[in-house]
């Protein structure tokens, strides 16, 4: 038998380790956790200092068993659980364990600690042994203990006071919060109508464009144009005032330096893996588990990957040196900064012996190896290769230009920018992505030669409706970053929290946005109403940096168990005492029932909120919360415009499809019109020939283009049209559409016709995106 005898988390890693060590190494997983507190009440005891009653995992029974068994024939233990506190906590259970059975006696038992799997990292580890850390095996059981004690007192409160079944998280909750607010947030805003005044102008035989920011002398904002009259208006002025033409009156030029993203820590690869690779946090961890434990590629098995829950952007001497080297070989030595880039961990708890996200080598080049990865283990690790090469490659240069051009004795000014990469850098190799970003940041924008004092020809002035928009659900990414931003939770309970939110069915994930369900907003309401604190976002932050300062000894884990249990235990029982299930479940609403006359509330039923009458079980009155009431409409009032019909106010609607705009005497009335009117495109319907067709959007908001006579004319079509008669056919318009051989090509609209013609125009001057079918 062995004489060594070594415990890791994963058979994966354990077979890795193995081919290592050598013959004197026997290596063993633990699967996990080996033991975790009774499942029922009185696992934490805090009349006794939070004494915790602990049982062995059944699942894992098996796996103590063997390595019980193996340790009895060895020398020396070697605990080698991944370096973190899940990972001190495994090692410290299990040593526990198997001092119980007896089993240590004189034996020597050591911790090690790498942070990569590989040859050199694992052997040096074994040559330096460390003993357990019990700063953070305290910290690990305060955080469990915390976990415990609300789980199991908040839970069966709610189950009395909502529904059976449901939980509360110290964590997930004020995650829970976020998204709620935001629904809030989104139910709450108003639409308001802006415009915009752009000038389409050409110089050199470049088309671009220029916005409108001072109009008579005025600075402009978002409302000061906030109706078609006034945009009509202000139109016809600046075509009048311009003659033909806008002057150059100032000329901005200026380099800007650019410098990349540090190298990933956790919570950066959850969400750009999210972002670019459209992954989930879960999946994102359980990838890059297995490109850290070891992959096959070829005839070797080896760690792709540093350890992937850290918070630390620190990177080794030793690997920073190998990516100098590596970047100077592929990328120039141009393209290597004289001194190495050195970035600041903002996490107070960072331990700077750990290290960022990294490859254990840059020459395992992403496509050299990809042969030998899944899909996802290939994209994944292409994404942490290219952002820590990039990490410390030479900063990006880009050229700015701004111009500001002028008309009407200078009262009325346009600005036009453009950026041009003057120097790409670490951008040729990588670019951070960004949420909700609805355009690029790394789209280049180009304008052409212009010179100050000099006249620009002017093509048109284009008025453009637009209308706000309200904040965007949270995604993945986006939930990550806020939950980072504001220190809740840690590197190893991001994907946890998102987990627990859906498997409660507390949120749903709608186009990869999270949604509060029913039961979540009434779960949400219960606990930021009556346990604000316990909610609170710098309460929960500050609790976790008290366990950060037990991890490192600087706080002793009971004084902190007793100050946050006695309160809460308090509260509880206030709670049990004084809510009622009603005035949980119920929120009365400033609206009568029609049938008896008493208040109305929202109410949580089997499938969700509806609105019912308090008069229950006398009055059985109900309806849809989303139905329109009996009451009028108070829905914001359109200044300026009336119905046709009918004469009445006009006012913002929202239906099933989003905003639209309706009549406000709705159900006499029922005159509604998009939110956007449609935009006439000057092309003739080629079926009716009496209309136009026009640029109009779907209720899934796809753009389309339809005849302006409709219902009495349905001539419909998904691509721009063009006025122009096929070649072949001489139906009477042609339409633009891209393609991934042709780029745009310009073609005929009739099935029975397969006229198609590279487009050397700009598609830009054609009124209304240009299809695309990539």
């Amino acid at each position: 038998m062995s004489k060594n005898l070594v415990i890791v988390e994963s058979p994966a890693k354990a077979k890795t380790i193995e081919k290592y060590l050598g013959k004197n190494f026997q290596v063993l997983a633990s699967y996990g956790h080996v033991r975790d507190l009774i499942p029922k009440e009185g696992a934490v005891d805090p009349e006794h200092d939070f004494a915790m009653k602990y049982e062995v995992i059944e699942r894992n029974l098996r796996h103590v068993q063997a390595i019980s068994k193996a340790l009895k024939s060895a020398d020396t233990l070697y605990l080698a659980t991944d370096p973190d506190r899940e990972g001190e906590a495994i090692s410290w259970h299990l040593y526990e364990l198997l001092k119980e059975k007896n089993l240590l006696k004189s034996k020597p038992v050591h911790r090690v600690v790498f942070h990569e799997i590989t040859k050199k990292a694992v052997t040096d580890a074994i040559a330096h042994p460390e003993q357990l850390a019990i700063n953070l095996i305290n910290a690990q059981q305060a955080r469990r203990a915390l976990d415990y004690l609300v789980g199991f007192n908040l839970s069966p409160l709610l189950w009395k006071k909502i529904r059976r079944g449901l939980s509360a998280g110290r964590v997930q909750s004020p995650a829970l919060r976020m998204i709620v607010e935001r629904e809030m947030e989104i139910e709450a805003f108003k639409t308001r109508e802006y415009w915009t005044i752009d000038a389409a102008l050409t110089a050199q035989e470049q088309a671009f464009k220029a916005r409108l920011t001072h109009f008579n002398g005025e600075k402009l904002t978002q409302f000061s144009i906030n109706n078609e009259a006034l945009a009509e208006q202000t139109k016809q002025t600046l075509l009048a005032a311009a003659d033909g033409q806008l002057l150059v009156a100032k000329l901005e030029k200026k380099q800007q330096k650019r410098n990349p993203a540090p190298p990933f820590i956790t919570s950066t690869l959850q969400q750009e893996a999210s972002r670019k690779l459209g992954f989930t946090t879960k999946r994102t961890m359980m990838i890059a588990q297995q490109l850290y434990e070891g992959i096959d590629i070829g005839g070797e098995t080896a760690g792709l990957i540093t350890y992937m829950r850290t918070d630390s952007v620190n990177l080794a001497v030793e690997a920073v040196a190998e990516l100098r080297q590596l970047i100077a070989e592929i990328y120039g030595a141009e393209n290597v900064p004289k001194e190495p880039r050195q970035f600041k961990t903002k996490s107070k708890n960072a331990q700077e012996a750990h290290e960022a996200i990294r490859p254990t080598s840059p020459r395992y080049l992403p496509n050299k190896i990809k042969n030998h990865l899944s899909v996802e283990q290939y994209k994944l690790y292409d994404l942490i290769w290219k952002r820590t090469i990039a990490c410390q490659m030479m900063h990006a240069t880009l050229n700015l230009v701004a111009v500001d051009l002028t008309c009407g004795d200078g009262r009325h000014i346009f600005r036009a920018t453009g950026s041009t990469i003057a120097s790409p850098g670490f951008m040729a190799v990588y670019l951070e992505g960004k949420d909700d970003s609805k355009e690029s940041d790394d789209k280049e924008s180009f304008l052409p030669p212009l010179e100050e004092g000099r006249p620009v020809p002017l093509n048109d002035i284009i008025a453009a409706q637009h209308f706000t928009e309200p904040p965007p659900r949270y995604g993945e990414a986006s939930l990550v970053k806020t939950l980072e931003e504001h220190g809740i939770g840690r590197p190893s309970t991001y994907a946890s929290i998102i987990s627990t939110l859906q498997n409660r069915e507390y949120v749903t994930l709608d186009n990869k946005r999270f949604n509060p369900t029913d039961v979540g907003r009434i779960v949400n309401k219960f606990l930021t109403e009556h346990f604000t604190k316990y909610v609170d976002y710098d309460f929960t932050a500050n609790l976790e940096d008290e366990l950060d300062a037990v991890s490192r000894g600087e706080k002793d884990w009971i004084p902190l168990m007793h100050a946050f249990w006695k309160p809460f235990k308090t509260l509880i029982n206030e709670k049990e005492k004084g809510v009622q299930r009603k005035d949980v479940t119920q929120e009365v609403i400033a609206e009568n029932c029609p049938e008896c006359g008493s208040q109305l509330s929202i109410r949580l039923g089997r499938n969700g909120r509806f609105i019912g009458c308090t008069n229950y079980p006398d009055c059985s009155y109900t309806r849809n919360l989303n139905e329109d009431a009996s009451t009028p409409d108070e829905s914001e009032v359109i200044e300026g415009r009336v119905c046709p019909h009918c004469k009445s106010p006009l006012v913002f609607k929202t239906g099933r499809y989003g905003k639209f705009i309706g009549c406000s005497a709705y159900p006499k009335c029922k005159y509604i019109e998009p939110l956007e009117k449609p935009l006439d495109t000057g092309v003739d319907c080629p079926q009716c020939k009496k209309g136009t067709l026009l640029k109009r959007k779907s209720r899934n908001g796809k753009i389309f283009f339809s005849c302006s006579g409709y219902p009495k004319c349905n001539y419909a079509l998904w691509n721009a049209p063009v006025k122009e008669s096929c070649p072949h056919c001489n139906w009477p318009i042609l339409t633009l559409k891209e393609t991934k051989k042709r780029g745009v090509e310009k073609l005929c609209p009739q099935k029975e016709c397969n006229y198609a013609t590279p487009y050397e125009g700009d598609p830009a001057d054609i009124q209304g995106p240009v299809e695309s079918a990539v």
